[in-house]
């Protein structure tokens, strides 16, 4: 009896709403510009910024329909995020990379705001808070040999923290990386195994986009969405050290930002509203 008792519980609750409202299950994929948004990056003259495009390649959501206009839905989506950062010498030649490969769970959960008509495609607003968790994270930096410029800030032994090979050049505003292959190799500057980023992050996420009926009970759903992370995605003794300078970089708060397309099919437990007449 104590087995069988939440589960007709359940049962009973499941009923009751979907005798007031309308559930509908889906399966989505998208793909997305991904921003790490760093101040001390932007401000780093070694660094420019690059368009960085990653797959969302599935996501599962459960909603509600409260009527016409509004519902609930819940997601849960594998999103692969970061952003590349080219390093540039005193030349303005690239010259190696940044990489930022974030890998995160995100489970939003959205308001939803539908067009009340009945033809077979409506407009939808979503927005809602998002818990994202780190199932992946690594931040790495290259640089060919060469020289690059000291940012305002730094001395020749903060990059020598991450290039011990570095020698300071006699102007004494640029360095010197050498041509071997020690000082040329990519260097993992932070990772989750070494408990460098935050497991969870609080995010906010808005879609815009219609639904489009298919059938009596599929619809295709395409959106405009995005992501903005409230929280620095590094973890809080990371932060500590780059505040007390005891990393080669220019402090900054970092931010994650999503912006894509998105795209599922849904199947609805109920008749759908261009259907439901004929």
């Amino acid at each position: 009896m104590t087995k069988t008792l939440p589960a007709i519980v359940a049962l009973i609750c499941l009923t009751s709403l979907q005798a007031f409202s309308q559930i509908h299950l889906g399966a989505t994929s998208a793909y997305n510009a991904t921003f790490v948004l760093d101040k001390g990056l932007s401000e780093d003259p070694r660094y420019n910024s690059t368009y960085t495009y990653q797959l969302s390649p599935i996501g599962f959501n459960f909603g509600v329909d409260f009527g016409k206009k509004f519902g609930l839905q819940l997601e849960s989506i594998l999103s692969n995020q970061g952003q590349i950062y080219q390093l540039v010498d005193v030349a303005g030649q690239v010259a190696g990379e940044r990489k930022i490969d974030l890998q995160y769970i995100n489970i939003p959960m959205m308001m939803k705001f539908m067009g009340g008509g009945d033809g077979k495609a409506r407009t939808n607003f979503n927005f809602g808070p998002q818990l994202s968790l780190l199932s992946k994270a690594t931040e790495t930096l290259q640089a060919n040999a060469g020289n690059y410029s000291i940012p305002e800030g730094l001395t020749i032994e903060d990059i020598r923290q991450e290039f011990p090979e570095a020698t300071l050049n006699a102007d004494g505003n640029s360095y010197n990386i050498p041509n071997t292959p020690s000082a040329q190799s990519a260097k993992e500057l932070l990772s989750k195994e070494a408990n460098d980023f935050r497991n969870a992050e609080f995010q906010l996420a808005m879609a815009f986009g219609f639904d489009l009926d298919l059938s009596k009970h599929l619809y295709l759903s395409t959106q405009v969405r995005a992501n903005y992370s409230l929280t620095d995605m590094r973890n809080g003794d990371v932060i500590d050290a780059l505040k007390a300078g005891n990393a080669g970089d220019i402090f900054g708060s970092r931010a994650n930002l999503l912006v894509g397309v998105q795209m599922g099919l849904h199947w609805y437990f109920g008749t759908l509203r261009s259907f439901k007449n004929k």
